[in-house]
């Protein structure tokens, strides 16, 4: 776990200092795994004794850290198949806004509040997040807030709130799931065989990193198949034209946004942008660029693409979700997958769904898309 964790870090644009905090049995064996996962950057890694609790683990972290380090990223070893993309998206959050940054998934399961067995009521989850790491942050902010925090925290976000810091989120990434049980275990076996190629199972050995060909997701002739997970939200302006999954809906509302604000297209170019490693769409177009002003989706979803093929990725599959009352889909929903698809240059398959009138979407506030997409080595 330990190996394909600190696998991606190594595969990153930018050269990265990496601690491992471990415990004082356990140094040399972690030693010997981050000198064999970096190989020639092992000079970039440390590896220190924890502390008696995650603050003091997270304490000596910061410590090992050299001076010239301005942004630090707090990871578990135990979301071992986080994505680069992730690390990339957080890191450049953190630089960007100059606040906490962590990543976050949408909660979509019911939530209750309860008392002792009772169920007392819902909870509106629509401004709920199941949140991830790595979490990152300014680096001498977080040791000031770790120096003078008072009590015990659930992660370094909270300390850094309790402070006085800001944190914002980027969205999270599904793989990057926390293995605590047996089950989590499990989960991720068969992720990591599914990736390979192989049935269920107990997953290889850590490879060498994962670049285009190797490490998680990589059989053994070479090919390799990853998948992306891509997320977009938009507000309805009834000023603007509907626009959606490439397709006009006259009539219809259309999405408040800097370019065309089509949440479908945006979300299966975050997708593949998030398979490839390749960051996201605001990292990528960014988010106020006068060249993209009003631009249509195809141009972001095409870009996606050309970006993938840049490192020798084409996309195989792109799944997408439109969660809203309207516009209705269903009778143009095989227009728009041909739509989508000859953008993509892979199929692309449609569904809708509505939040039973909960949240902003049940509300008729906005529209949300979320898309996964499998692509693999030209």
């Amino acid at each position: 776990m330990l190996a394909r964790a600190l696998d991606p870090l190594f595969t990153l644009a930018e050269p990265v200092f990496v601690v491992v905090v471990a415990p004082a049995a356990l140094l040399e064996r972690c030693r010997e795994v981050v000198h064999d996962v970096a190989g020639v950057a092992s000079g970039y890694t440390a590896v220190v004794t924890g502390g008696v609790d995650r603050h003091a683990s997270v304490q000596a972290g910061l410590a090992a850290l050299p001076s010239s380090v301005q942004w630090v990223l707090v990871h578990d070893a135990a979301r071992c198949l986080t994505p680069a993309s992730q690390f990339e998206a957080v890191f450049d959050a953190v630089a960007q806004h100059g606040c906490g940054i962590i990543p976050a998934l949408p909660v979509t399961d019911t939530v209750k509040r309860v008392s002792g067995d009772v169920v007392v009521e819902t909870v509106d989850r629509s401004s709920l997040v199941g949140v991830q790491t790595p979490q990152g942050f300014p680096v001498s902010e977080l040791r000031a807030a770790y120096a003078a925090s008072r009590q015990s925290e659930t992660d370094d976000a909270g300390v850094f709130q309790a402070a006085g810091g800001t944190v914002r989120f980027v969205p999270g990434d599904a793989d990057a799931f926390k293995i605590t049980t047996a089950w989590d275990l499990r989960r991720a076996e068969a992720v990591v065989a599914a990736g390979a190629g192989a049935g269920p199972g107990p997953g290889p050995g850590p490879g060498p990193g994962p670049g285009p060909g190797s490490g998680p997701g990589a059989s053994s002739d070479g090919s390799a198949f990853r998948v992306g997970l891509g997320m977009d939200v938009h507000a309805f302006d009834a000023a603007a034209p509907c626009r959606v999954g490439l397709l006009d809906f006259p009539g219809d509302p259309g999405l408040a946004g800097h370019s065309d604000g089509d949440a479908v297209a945006h979300a299966v170019c975050d997708a593949l942008l998030s398979a490839g490693g390749l960051g996201d769409i605001g990292s990528r177009f960014g988010t106020s660029d006068p060249a993209y002003a009003g631009a249509t989706g195809d141009v972001f979803v095409r870009g996606a693409v050309e970006a993938l093929a840049s490192v020798g990725l084409r996309p195989e599959r792109v799944t997408v979700q439109v969660i809203g009352n309207r516009p209705r889909i269903g009778a143009r929903r095989d227009e728009m997958q041909d739509a989508l698809a000859s953008v993509v240059g892979a199929p692309v398959a449609v569904s809708g769904t509505t939040t039973d009138g909960l949240g902003f979407t049940g509300r008729g506030e906005g529209l949300a898309a979320i898309a996964t997409a499998v692509v693999h080595r030209a």
